[in-house]
């Protein structure tokens, strides 16, 4: 059980919290590599509950720690101050998945009572001014380097904040009327950057979206959810779902970058080489295998109610996915996706063309060469043999250039040659220019259409 709250043994899912608790979702980038640590799985660093069983069967799947430490408050240090929220605890965790997608997770729970306003400049503080979030008197990220193998990642653009209240804001929350909670939780969720006017006409798409079940009480934005009345275990299933929900966002906007940067080296590439043109092709394709990786393992693995198929977490997925818009950001990345995989395919098919269309020119030139070095070399060959005989006809005092004297042996070596040469030149001028079509006709004629009528029957001229 977290500090400050105390279980209805009657009520699993719901509790009363005395403190208010708040996690910091912050996506890294780059990628971190799980690796082999005495931390466990992430099953075994919160209590989830009944909800544990369904982790168990999805460890393979789920977040790895890398890193959990339970730190003194007073070494946490905020741009802008503590606004007066003074933390009993704080816990640093850092979970990467298993294609290396990491997340930092701050874990505070307030000392004292905490306000809507008060609260909502810590958040806005905290998620804001994030880089300025420092650890022992230097920046978070750099306090954690050593434990996270030496250099340290980087502070990426999405931010999730979950607020569980607790105490008389808790309290407030669950019992006041709809204007007083609207204007409590539009504080909240929007961190004071939205005024509430209960004057004005509704507007859904400012409004927190909120599930109020009377003992508990769920409303979230884009960044920030508040979630009230909720028992300990449900808060860290809450929190294990952000987590995996923030990073599908972070390797869909990866995703997304990568395949813009496939898009103009393919539009880029000058060059000529079948070789380079094979070392793009390869690179190409093995950077759409791992956009496919991603968008599979990365983001459908953590945007449905597998890992934790509870109504209770099931609501709260929903809700985060389309407000985070996940399932048509997934979507248009697989289909961007796709097409860069056909216009890798279409490229390797084009140059398997044009590299079939070379072979078959340097064929043809060689054949061509063959022939006609064998068609030159023929008649020679024979005039050799008929002045090497000591026949009658050859006069050893006369040249065997003389074209008097064997005029008819030069016509007898040559001519049966350059006729063979212009029969062949004759047929293929034939069979080159013949007319026709090159497919065969329709069996059937086109069918007459008659000509269209006017409006009145009659035909027009």
């Amino acid at each position: 059980m977290l500090p400050g709250t105390s279980t209805n043994a009657t009520v699993l899912d719901s509790a009363t919290r005395d403190r208010t608790r708040v996690l910091l979702l912050f996506s890294l980038s780059g990628r971190l590599r799980p690796r082999s640590t005495a931390l466990g799985a992430l099953v075994d660093r919160y209590d989830y509950g009944r909800f544990a069983s369904h982790l168990m069967t999805s460890q393979d799947v789920l977040p790895v720690p890398v890193l959990d430490e339970q730190v003194a408050p007073r070494r946490l240090r905020l741009p802008h101050g503590d606004h007066g929220l003074g933390l009993a605890s704080l816990r640093i965790l850092v979970v990467t998945t298993p294609r290396g997608d990491a997340t930092l997770v701050v874990d505070c729970v307030f000392a004292g009572e905490t306000t809507a306003g008060d609260l909502a400049v810590w958040l806005a503080s905290t998620c804001f001014d994030r880089e300025r979030i420092e650890l022992d008197d230097r920046p978070l990220l750099q306090t954690l380097a050593a434990q996270l193998g030496g250099r340290p990642p980087a502070l990426g653009q999405n931010v999730h904040q979950l607020v569980f209240p607790g105490g008389r804001l808790q309290r407030e929350l669950l019992s006041a009327d709809e204007a007083r909670k609207a204007i409590l939780l539009n504080e909240i969720v929007y961190r004071g950057r939205m005024p509430w006017n209960p004057a004005t006409p509704y507007d859904a798409s400012l409004a927190p979206h909120v599930r109020n079940h009377g003992l508990t009480l769920s409303a979230l934005g884009r960044g920030v959810s508040v979630q009230a009345g909720w028992a300990p275990h449900v808060e860290n299933g809450l929190v294990l779902v952000a987590v995996g929900m923030i990073s599908a966002l972070s390797v869909l906007q990866r995703a997304r970058l990568a395949a813009f940067a496939m898009m103009k080296a393919n539009e880029q590439a000058l060059t000529d080489s079948p070789t380079e043109i094979r070392s793009l092709i390869s690179r190409l394709s093995a950077g759409v295998n791992d956009l496919q990786l991603d968008l599979a393992f990365g983001v459908e693995a953590y945007v449905d109610s597998l890992l934790i198929p509870e109504m209770v977490t099931e609501a709260f997925q929903s809700s985060l996915r389309d407000a985070l818009g996940i399932r048509e950001s997934l979507e248009n990345s697989a289909r961007m996706v796709e097409r860069l995989t056909s216009v890798i395919s279409a490229r390797s098919a084009a140059l398997d063309a044009e590299l079939a269309e070379r072979d078959d020119r340097r064929d043809r030139t060689v054949s061509g060469l063959v022939a006609a070095a064998t068609l030159i070399a023929l008649p020679p060959t024979l005039l050799l043999a008929f002045f090497g005989v000591n026949g009658t006809n050859v006069d050893e005092h006369r040249s065997i250039l003389d074209v008097r004297a064997y005029g008819t042996a030069y016509a007898l070596a040559w001519l049966p040659f350059v006729v063979l040469v212009v029969i062949g030149w004759i047929l293929l001028r034939r069979v080159s220019t013949r007319s026709g079509s090159l497919l065969p006709p329709p069996d059937d004629a086109f069918a007459h259409v008659p000509p269209p009528r006017s409006p009145s029957g009659s035909r027009r001229p």
